[in-house]
């Protein structure tokens, strides 16, 4: 029978400093500097896209953590038309505001997404960034950095086989971590490639 223990190590929050930028460093830079309290251009507005699991919502939620005067839209292209008018009357309040701005999140380019052409015109008057996914090298970069802030060393066979038979994207890894580090508390053994193997897998393909 396994021990059941409970999570001693919880997931850590997303931030800037655990986000792995890759090729993603102007984007990054470009938060911090809003982050700051210093507007990153006239517009003020930053609109970030790209594919599900490139690390749009972790930005979102990093800029949320910052405490700065910014208003924050993850998943635009969900929203309905009465969302649009709001967020759209939003940015033009916000952009009366000397320390404030807009970073909005979706999951194309701003002319492409499925918008009130007004709304999609200003997303792309400011700074726009396409978020590009993670290398391999530079999801095992990540992979080793979450072990390290839940207090475990992952050997780097266990890395390898995560990034050939695990789901490519960064959240479907590291949930497999999370899962890997919880079923290692509840068995007692240290992570190996042989407990990943027998742990229970629904991220694995």
């Amino acid at each position: 029978m396994k021990q059941l223990v409970l999570e001693i190590v919880p997931p850590p929050q997303p931030s800037f400093a655990n986000f792995v930028a890759g090729r993603n460093g102007e984007a990054l830079a470009a938060l911090l500097y809003a982050a700051s309290g210093v507007s990153p251009q006239p517009a003020k507005v930053i609109y970030l896209w790209g594919s599900s699991g490139a690390g749009k919502t972790h930005l979102i939620e990093a800029m949320r953590g910052s405490d700065a005067n910014v208003l924050l839209q993850d998943n635009v292209q969900r929203l309905d038309d009465a969302a649009q008018v709001g967020l759209f009357n939003a940015i033009n309040e916000r952009a009366l505001l000397s320390d404030s701005a807009v970073v909005v999140a979706g999951d194309t380019a701003p002319r492409a997404l499925p918008l009130r052409p007004e709304l999609s015109s200003r997303l792309g008057s400011g700074l726009v960034f396409q978020i590009q996914s993670l290398t391999d090298d530079e999801k095992a970069a990540a992979l080793r950095s979450h072990a390290a802030s839940r207090a475990f060393r992952l050997h780097e066979d266990v890395v390898a086989y995560l990034l050939r038979h695990s789901r490519r994207d960064m959240p479907s890894l590291i949930a497999t971590l999370d899962a890997l580090d919880r079923y290692s508390l509840e068995t007692g053994r240290e992570i190996t490639l042989p407990l990943l193997k027998q742990m229970p897998q629904p991220n694995l393909i």
